[in-house]
């Protein structure tokens, strides 16, 4: 009877079951209880609350007080940078194996109090099933286990910043913290509100089961721009953010010029295609749509698109099912006055609804709505407000679906019915999404990649895919880091160079850029000198390209890349086969711009010919290797990832070995299919300018590589201010890269960042003679974008 008496915290610090059922119902309120209702912030394997501190009170489902949260100040994230990484040297030092162990370990935690989890959750509007958390566990300890059998040659990378939006689930949240720690590295949350109060459980729960204090850490705030300060303290290796786009935005201005590279996932308030075609199962697709639309918790919004020969049948089941559906409650009323406006632009284009009732005078609710005959272009389309609306737009082909699912800014996900299952994987490969559902939507496994396009990400979260975010190469140092500068952004790259417009019969000899297959000069007309290493005699003139030049050479890539991506893996792998025979059968000629524009013996510039050839090589032999594959899914059905493309890569070369570096980032990103604009090192541009005469005789389609001389820091703004640029690489100044962080936010580009200081990498990290395996398989990695596809076979 004595043991019918414990505590819930005796119970959570002992680990025992429950006494029964009822008791364990009621944890939740008596675990906020014991913690007064004022949660504190937690490092170092304990709970903390400093006093003097701002307190942010939090309300449950009902609008009724639930518990407050303290707001961090710079002294606790000092204290708690350094608690992380004191469990990082804990966690790091363990064997792949004893990490696994602690993780299975806390899977028994949770089916002991995941009733106490899952009653927390519900209450904080953070709703998680503890089962799902149990598999997230029991995934990621098994890689754990095998990170050193699996992915040799990598490592943890330290200590990692994970940062969610208020509406963020916790879900998406512990689908990044789980895999950093499993990977070896240690954690600090900075949650947003909703997730607060059940990862500060977790926390205790994961720290009473073994798990090494310090390695996961929680502090709470105000906003996101508490994981940029965070971020600020040099024991940070990385950020990585969950959530809405509003709220990524804010964080990577506010993140910039720290030397931390920052990842996101911007999952929430996406708009999705729903797509269903003649082909579907109509009534299976109406129950699902209803489902997803206005009875379940709506993380995404959808757009409902549908074949013209079934679009009347589908509504008048639409109509049908929905007439017995009740007014769904808003988030606010300002929520109410931003859906009775998109309702009236939409009825004032022509479009007719589909509601259960009218719409009362409650500023708190809403009937659930379809915007019938909406057009693609409308604001609450593209954008749809907070609330119960679906607009539905038709279509007459299957091109026109792909053109209609690709219409929005977001590649979160789409959903696709119909039984013809070829037509289902041809629209699911077209669609620029990174998550497909076929006859389903909402299914989620943490083997399952997902990985953002466009503007929903920058990082792939699930699957061994993920786990490469939170390792880094073993033979590569950690990135040095650097304090934010005060920048006026609008004047970066504005400073005029010392252009002169040469006269062929009394100066040195004048080279040529390379746009849309063809060697040009600069729009300008203009030429920059380049001198011998030193500041020695001037050894010739290259074009001094602008913005307009990065227009040009944009547009020649457009028109190239989707062709280039189209071939197969074999006919691209032949012409990068070709490419680099090409640069072989002109080697004396490179070799010798190698050699007098870094003044090194004809021997070291031959050395690094035989280098790059023999890289296009191995980039050749690489095309038809990595096509991902199928997934060992739990539920029934197939699921299948495989890579794609990013697009257009807009690259700043580095200083250090001019032609080998740029053959192997070159390589790495026309292999997996994206067409390139390239700026060489200003310091050292002939070797670049020498390639192009191998380029010009190659069978590359015209457009897929350009190459831009000029000031980098001007053409570093064009490439960033151009929206279908999708990624930068780029070696460069402190400056530039603060400036790339900031500005590539909207629309949202893929970043890799390397600063140089003096005209050296300052990256160990380039050192681009290796030959180690995961130096290329890093460059492969960045250079493509996961999709996944989810079939289910009932």
């Amino acid at each position: 009877m004595a043991d019918s008496n414990k505590k819930v915290f005796d119970i959570f610090q002992s680990m025992e079951e429950g006494p029964s059922a009822a008791s364990s119902a009621a944890s939740a309120q008596a675990w906020l209880d014991h913690h007064s209702r004022s949660l504190g912030l937690f490092m170092d394997g304990k709970f903390v609350r400093p006093a003097g501190r701002q307190n942010i009170s939090l309300s449950d489902s009902k609008g009724a007080k639930l518990c407050s949260i303290v707001c961090a100040e710079d002294e606790d994230i000092s204290q708690c940078a350094s608690s992380a990484a004191s469990g990082y040297t804990s966690w790091s030092g363990l064997t792949c194996s004893q990490r696994s162990k602690v993780l299975l370990r806390l899977v028994g935690v949770l089916g002991l109090h995941g009733q106490c989890l899952s009653e927390l959750c519900a209450l904080s509007e953070a709703s998680c099933s503890p089962s799902v958390l149990v598999r997230l566990l029991q995934y990621y300890s098994s890689w754990a286990q095998l990170r050193d059998t699996l992915i040799p040659s990598w490592t943890s990378v330290g200590v990692v910043v994970v940062v969610s939006s208020d509406d963020c689930s916790l879900y998406s949240l512990m689908l990044k913290v789980l895999p950093a720690v499993a990977m070896g590295n240690s954690v600090i949350v900075v949650p947003g509100r909703s997730a607060a109060p059940p990862v500060l459980l977790l926390a205790q729960l994961f720290s009473g089961a073994g798990l090494p204090a310090g390695t996961l850490n929680i502090l709470t705030g105000s906003d996101v721009t508490l994981g940029a300060k965070v971020s600020q303290n040099a024991s940070v290796s990385y950020i990585t953010y969950t959530g809405n786009k509003q709220d990524g935005l804010t964080l990577c201005k506010a993140a910039a010029g720290t030397g931390v590279p920052v990842s996101v996932s911007q999952c929430i308030g996406a708009t999705c295609p729903f797509i269903i075609f003649e082909s579907a199962d109509i009534d299976s697709a109406v129950d699902e749509v209803i489902q997803i639309a206005f009875k379940k918790k709506k993380e995404v919004h959808w757009v409902l698109c549908v074949q013209e020969s079934v679009a009347e049948s589908l509504a008048a089941r639409l109509k049908l099912r929905m007439a017995s559906m009740k007014c769904v409650p808003l988030n606010s009323e300002g929520d109410r006055v931003l859906v009775d406006a998109a309702v009236k632009e939409a009825q004032q284009q022509g479009a007719t609804l589909i509601q259960p009732c009218s719409a009362g005078p409650s500023v708190t609710q809403y009937p659930p709505t379809v915007l019938c005959g909406a057009a693609p272009s409308s604001p609450y389309v593209v954008s749809p407000p907070p609330g119960p609306l679906l607009p539905l737009l038709t279509f007459r082909s299957n091109t026109e679906a792909v053109a209609l699912g690709n219409h929005s800014p977001h590649g979160h996900a789409a959903s696709i019915w119909t039984e013809d299952l070829t037509l289902a994987l041809e629209t699911a490969k077209s669609l620029s999404v990174g998550l497909v559902w076929v006859n389903s939507s909402c299914v989620s496994d943490p083997c399952l990649p997902v990985c953002g396009h466009k503007d929903s990400g920058t990082c792939t979260d699930g699957g061994q895919e993920g786990l490469y975010q939170f390792l880094r190469p073993s033979w590569s140092p950690v990135l040095p880091r650097s304090s934010p500068v005060s920048m006026d952004y609008s004047k970066f790259g504005t400073e005029p160079t010392q252009a002169v417009i040469p006269d062929d019969h009394s100066m040195p000899q004048s080279f040529l850029q390379f746009v849309g297959g063809k060697a040009c000069k600069s729009v300008s007309g203009c030429s920059v000198a380049v001198q011998a290493p030193g500041g020695g005699n001037v050894l010739g003139f290259c074009p001094d390209g602008g913005r307009k030049d990065v227009r040009n050479a944009v547009e020649a890539a457009i028109k190239a890349q989707p062709g280039w991506m189209k071939k197969s893996p074999s006919a691209r792998a032949q012409s990068l086969y070709s490419l680099a025979k090409g640069l072989e059968s002109k080697k004396k000629d490179v070799s010798a711009s190698v050699s007098t524009q870094l003044g090194v013996s004809v021997e070291e510039a031959d050395k690094e010919v035989e280098l790059s050839v023999a890289r296009l090589n191995v980039w050749a032999a690489y095309c038809d290797k990595l096509q991902g594959g199928s997934l060992p899914m739990p539920q029934s059905g197939a699921a299948l990832s495989f890579p794609e493309a990013l697009g257009v890569v807009g690259i700043i070369l580095p200083d250090k070995y001019p032609l080998l570096s740029m053959v192997t980032v070159l390589g790495a990103a026309i292999a997996t299919g994206n067409a390139v604009v390239m700026v060489p090192s200003q310091r050292f541009p002939l070797p670049a300018l020498a390639f192009i005469q191998v380029l010009q005789s190659s069978d590359l389609l015209a457009g897929l590589v350009n190459i831009i001389t000029g000031n980098p820091e001007l053409l570093t703004v064009a490439l960033a201010n151009h929206s279908v640029i999708k990624a930068i690489w780029y070696w460069g100044s402190a400056e530039g890269c603060q400036y790339l962080q900031y500005s590539c936010t909207s629309p949202l580009k893929t970043l890799r960042l390397f600063c140089q200081k003096d005209g050296e990498a300052s990256d160990a990290g380039a050192d681009w003679t290796r030959t180690d395996a995961s130096l290329l398989e890093d460059l492969w990695r960045n250079a493509v974008q996961w999709k996944s596809v989810w079939i289910p076979s009932a």
